[in-house]
């Protein structure tokens, strides 16, 4: 269960008790009321304390470890096929989905290659339930094949989206030509490396929605 902190959680709503002021002698009538006073208090205090044990801020990590390749001129889903860690957070193929409305960071990573022997470049873009983020477009340009190596780069940054519930957002890319891809790369060695993802994503929750 994903409890989410908003002004309807009671740790958000408690105040200091309003003490009743001391009489200048004893008084048993006083001093029953200021501890009535006292203990309702601590009594909410240890209700939030039992609330902030329960919290679970959602989340989610997510890869692929599949070479990803576009038609020319054609915008092109990113693709995801590993979940690493979830709460609240879910992927199928390209729409990664939340569960619970917020604002949240999305921040993706892609592999790229390029066997042209010229730079080339890419969009990449984001669509949140099947519609295009304004303004969220990159561009970029891959290095080009020399010295009989293909080009590499890794190109990532990061995004807030305000999400409902269910919702769900898209990674999108467009290359001039069909020379350039999203690379999974295997294990290597001298030194031994490890494997390369193509695309890796995270979707972290930040603050509910205003």
């Amino acid at each position: 269960m994903t409890l989410i902190v908003t002004s309807e959680f009671e740790f958000n709503q408690v105040a200091s008790p309003n003490l009743p002021l001391s009489p200048l002698e004893y008084d048993r009538q006083y001093t029953e009321q200021l501890n009535n006073v006292l203990r309702l208090y601590f009594n909410r205090v240890d209700a939030i304390l039992n609330q902030l044990k329960t919290i679970s801020v959602p989340y989610g990590a997510f890869s692929s470890d599949q070479d990803q390749t576009a038609v020319a001129n054609t915008a092109t889903q990113m693709t995801l096929n590993t979940t690493d860690f979830a709460n609240g957070v879910s992927i199928t193929n390209s729409e990664i989905t939340v569960a619970t409305a917020g604002i949240y960071n999305l921040q993706f990573s892609a592999q790229f290659q390029n066997t042209d022997t010229a730079f080339q470049d890419v969009y990449i873009w984001l669509k949140q339930n099947g519609a295009d983020i304004t303004g969220s477009t990159g561009f970029v340009s891959i290095p080009n094949r020399h010295a009989g190596t293909d080009g590499h780069t890794i190109v990532g940054w990061n995004y807030f989206l305000s999400m409902a519930a269910n919702d769900y957002v898209e990674m999108y890319w467009s290359v001039p030509t069909t020379d350039v891809s999203i690379q999974h790369l295997p294990a290597s060695g001298t030194p031994t490396k490890p494997s390369t993802q193509s695309v890796v994503a995270t979707m972290s929750f930040v603050s509910a929605l205003p």
